[in-house]
């Protein structure tokens, strides 16, 4: 009914940026909460940033592990269903397989918002 699909990941130096997106498609009614994820191998996945939908067509309230405070920005844009993760400054303990999530209430139910999850992207912070 609904999918994430992301885009971006790559190889990057430390110390360089990379911005990855991801978008919403499907039957949808609205989106509640985006963020990111991300997961290491033989390890848990951890919250990256989220961003809960605001008032406006664009942004809403964000929160960030303090990993990545300072460095990472996440942002959404309501009107096209996607949300981006700007990585700046980014360090070798940022590898990982990045992750794109969303809340969302289809058009068949939207008294129910499904968790959604992306088929995850992979970065590499490497010299």
């Amino acid at each position: 009914q609904v999918q994430l699909v992301e885009s971006g990941g790559g190889l990057v130096q430390p110390g360089g940026s990379l911005r990855l997106s991801c978008v919403a498609s499907g039957s949808i009614f609205s989106i509640d909460a985006m963020g990111w994820y991300r997961q290491a191998p033989g390890k848990g996945r951890e919250l990256v940033a989220t961003i809960v939908k605001g008032g406006s067509t664009e942004g809403g309230s964000t929160d960030y592990a303090d990993s990545v405070k300072g460095r990472f920005t996440i942002s959404r844009d309501n009107a096209k269903n996607t949300v981006a993760l700007q990585m700046n400054n980014v360090k070798v303990e940022d590898t990982d397989v990045y992750y794109c999530n969303a809340r969302i209430r289809t058009m068949f139910d939207p008294f129910r918002a499904l968790e959604v999850w992306g088929q995850g992207t992979l970065v590499t912070v490497s010299s």
